[in-house]
């Protein structure tokens, strides 16, 4: 379940109608989306599903938006407090390793949708905002919602929100459970095997 709507936040952010350039972490969105959806649709490779093309393009466009020590520290918890700097690159790289393969799985299904942003607000009593968008196509609009904040006068994106679930909160949980078991460590190896299961085409 949780794969199948990272993958529907990522079409939405892909999938915007490109505008004019204008300033605000609205424009990050449509920015992405007018550079990946082209490549997108019209890469056969892509279409035809060829997953090393569709990571690369993730990859190259859509994951330098993406702040991951912010992201990767909200789902670890106060236990990222205990890692070590090793630890934490570790986690990183892993955590991103997992997002971008879930990610591409997006590309593959973009055909005619589109997705209209329909409000940005500030959150109270902080930096960050909340872009909100609906894809839209056949069927029911998916209602999408973007966390982002500024980090050195770049908008990142640190969370996604999907039917009322939060991505970052949702690995949370899932990701308590391992620490539970082993800690840090044990982390960090239920990423690695979990993304080596998926380079293998066993998730």
């Amino acid at each position: 379940m949780l794969k199948k709507l990272l993958a529907a936040a990522c079409l939405g952010l892909m999938l915007s109608v490109p505008v004019l350039a204008q300033a605000g972490p609205d424009a990050l969105v449509k920015r992405i989306s007018s550079e990946v959806i082209d490549t997108a649709k019209t890469d056969p490779a892509i279409q035809a599903g060829n997953i090393d093309k569709v990571i690369a393009l993730v990859d190259a466009k859509v994951m330098p938006s993406v702040n991951f020590e912010v992201m990767t520290r909200s789902a670890v918890g106060p236990q990222w407090r205990q890692a070590s700097a090793d630890q934490r690159g570790k986690l990183q790289a892993e955590f991103k390793t997992l997002l971008v393969r879930v990610y591409s799985g997006a590309l593959t299904q973009i055909k005619d949708q589109t997705v209209e942003i329909t409000k940005t607000q500030p959150v109270p009593q902080s930096t960050q905002v909340v872009v909100q968008s609906e894809v839209r196509g056949k069927g029911e609009p998916i209602k999408l919602d973007y966390r982002l904040d500024q980090y050195d006068g770049a908008w990142k994106i640190i969370d996604v929100n999907v039917g009322g679930i939060w991505l970052v909160t949702s690995y949370r949980s899932q990701f308590a459970t391992e620490l539970g078991k082993g800690g840090i460590d044990g982390l960090i190896g239920a990423l690695v095997e979990r993304n080596k299961a998926a380079a293998s085409g066993k998730s």
